[in-house]
């Protein structure tokens, strides 16, 4: 079998000018990156912000196995079939981490016959957006060291302060630090850590800024430090705002690449969900709707996190709400909730596939309770047996899910066609959308921890420890007691323990620490073990990536 990167080296790529003719786009509105990529930019988004939104698809899944269960690849073979019926359809995706990527989850370009080109440019630097997104994040980080250093104008207290470097890596060693050390020309001593680029607070305003003139008024609000008196110090305080929009100039652009089948794909920012909101930047999915009749999305690891995340704070500020959600399963993701060892999931066992069901469940439940329309999709691995198949189905039919699987990793398009006619069937109907929201703005800051908790992960109440409580309190003294919430924790389990499978009942949520995102518009709930910089595991995958003298690239996956 061919690995994911030589089939897409075998693959024949159309010029990007030819791809965006499709969507209604000409050369003169591309920023050209080379002869496959290029970035939309805003003048020629705004050009098009009178037209039509098209229909709106959101593809999660239920939690999954420490492989993922293929969210962006069903994204994409499912569109490459939506292609193959005559639809006029383009995805928006988020971009890759390095950090996964030379860690070991791998990529985030689909994969088999099912994937976004240039695979190897997507998964590495691709535009160079997550370097500028690094790069305003750690100069807004040296510009308020370079403050206090300087005589500290703005009375900032050195042990009290919020925002922290970041990059875009996995490195356990820099989950804690020490800088300045040593004082004097090397600046004031002090504690600080590192997060991954993915989970940092510009990565998320990047991608629920509207305009580049929201973007900088975001990044002016970020809260970097209280004041020896309490007050919270902004970015704008410090007065690098500026100078990081600068940075982000064309980060900000969508990035317009292809399918392995010439289906046309916005690229564009990539925030985890275990940590972050897990979504695409709002330009891409809006202006996408705006360009295809169609737009297919994807929402990070399982709906608990990424699709709950779309829907509460995506969807939220940007004003939209899909028409139908597609949840990627796996009958190796049933059994693993089953409690099976990884090592066993591919021995036929239908009485787990049953007893795992109750994961699903709870996830098309929760879509349901939206209002919204579920498909659920069986992403096919050689291992599953039709009896297995059989019983997904009949079970997901049971509780008012649609269900069809999904061969799109060995067929492209073809192996979709089955699911997108489900879909398709849902879109044709034109089924009024409302906006379902599980809280309200206006409730207390525990008061929409706890909702979400007990309606979306199914726990029996919420367990603030006092610290966290600390800094919620303040946080709604100094008047962000309004903002949504971004709950943290573990893609393994719908609570916040990963040992929990199934459909765990009577647990308490935990909640160890909470950050304030003033920019990116909410409060940060960290919950369990999560990590905001992730380490590379016993052999990470960068062992097996190398590139020959020829400049080609291999063991990318």
């Amino acid at each position: 079998m061919l690995s994911d990167i030589e089939i897409a080296e075998q693959a024949t790529l159309k010029p990007i000018s030819e791809i965006a003719q499709k969507i209604g786009l000409s050369s003169d509105d591309l920023e050209f990156y080379g002869k496959y990529k290029a970035k939309v930019p805003m003048s020629t988004i705004k050009a098009k912000s009178s037209n039509k939104d098209g229909k709106l698809v959101l593809v999660t899944a239920m939690n999954p196995t420490p492989a993922g269960e293929g969210k962006t690849t069903v994204s994409i073979g499912l569109a490459q079939a939506m292609a193959k019926l005559d639809r006029n359809v383009m995805l928006a995706l988020r971009e890759p981490s390095l950090g996964p990527v030379f860690g070991i989850k791998g990529g985030a370009a689909g994969g088999g016959y099912s994937q976004v080109l240039p695979m190897e440019d997507i998964n590495l630097h691709f535009t160079g957006d997550l370097h500028a997104i690094t790069s305003a994040n750690n100069l807004l980080s040296a510009m308020l060291d370079n403050h206090i250093y300087q005589g500290n104008e703005l009375n900032i207290d050195i042990n009290r302060i919020l925002w922290k470097r970041c990059m875009d890596m996995n490195d356990r060693a820099l989950r804690s630090v020490k800088i300045g050390v040593g004082g004097g020309t090397n600046g004031v001593e002090r504690e600080d850590s590192f997060t991954i680029t993915a989970a940092s607070e510009v990565m998320a305003i990047l991608c629920l800024a509207k305009d580049a003139d929201d973007l900088k008024e975001r990044l002016k609000n970020i809260a970097v430090a209280y004041d020896m008196d309490g007050k919270i110090v902004t970015a704008g305080d410090i007065g690098a705002h500026g100078s990081m929009a600068a940075l982000l100039k064309d980060a900000i652009n969508p990035n317009l690449v292809q399918s392995i089948e010439y289906v046309p794909a916005f690229i564009h920012g990539g925030p985890f969900a275990n940590i972050s909101h897990g979504c695409n930047s709002i330009i891409a999915t809006k202006t996408a709707m705006k360009l295809a009749d169609i737009t297919i999305t994807e929402a990070g690891f399982g709906a608990d996190l990424g699709a709950y995340k779309f829907l509460d704070i995506k969807c939220r500020k940007a004003g939209i709400w899909p028409d139908a959600c597609v949840i990627v399963s796996t009958v190796r993701s049933l059994k693993y909730n089953a409690g099976i060892p990884k090592e066993e999931l591919t021995i036929p066992n239908v009485d787990k596939v049953r007893e795992g069901f109750c994961n699903l469940a709870k996830h098309i439940e929760n879509m349901q309770a939206m209002g919204i329309p579920v498909i659920v999709t069986s992403n096919k691995f050689p291992s599953d047996t039709q009896e297995e198949l059989d019983e997904m189905k009949k079970m997901c039919e049971e509780i008012g899910a649609s269900f069809a699987p999904a061969d799109i990793f060995a067929n492209g398009g073809a192996g979709g066609i089955e699911l997108a006619n489900k879909v398709l069937d849902i879109l044709d109907q034109n089924i009024e959308k409302k906006p379902y929201y599980v809280y309200d703005l206006e409730d207390s800051t525990e008061g929409k921890i706890r909702k979400i908790a007990q309606k979306i992960y199914g726990a029996a109440d919420i367990e603030i420890l006092p610290a966290a409580r600390e800094k919620i309190d303040l946080f709604e003294k100094t008047g962000y007691g309004n903002l949504p919430v971004c709950i943290a924790k573990t893609q393994y389990s719908l609570s916040d323990d990963a040992s929990l499978l199934g459909r765990p009942e009577g647990f308490t949520l935990t909640v160890r620490e909470a950050r304030l995102a003033a920019g990116a518009g909410y409060i940060v709930i960290l919950t369990g073990k999560v990590m905001t910089m992730p380490g590379l595991p016993k052999k990470p995958a960068a062992l097996s990536i190398d590139i020959d003298s020829d400049g080609t690239i291999r063991g990318l996956f």
